[in-house]
């Protein structure tokens, strides 16, 4: 699997803003998405939790994207993530890698 990396900007002082903002966004895109595919996002979700230690593990939606970001992940079962990520990518899940954690973008058809 393909693996980008991205830097990004902590929010500073309107950290607190922010997280609400992306909350509220987050809640109106997902009707975007069919309930199947809001499954495949928390089967997503439930894997990452398996195979990665991590501090939280979120779940956003975006107009294009499904993504589940692990912040602060560290892989703690390489093997069955492997598995999962050669699953995944013939899927069209992407893998991005950013200071934070590792995000999972899962396109909306």
């Amino acid at each position: 699997m393909l693996a980008k990396d991205i830097e990004s900007v902590p929010a500073g002082k309107f950290a607190w803003y922010a997280m609400r903002d992306a909350k509220l966004n987050s809640a109106v895109n997902s009707t975007r998405f069919t309930d199947s595919q809001k499954i495949k996002a928390e089967r997503v979700k439930l894997a990452i939790e398996l195979v990665y230690s991590y501090t939280s593990v979120t779940l956003d939606y975006t107009k294009k994207w499904a993504r589940v970001k692990a912040h602060d992940a560290v892989v703690k079962d390489r093997r069955n993530l492997r598995e999962l990520e050669n699953q995944w990518e013939s899927e069209g899940i992407e893998k991005v890698k950013t200071p934070q954690g590792v995000i999972y973008r899962i396109k909306r058809v």
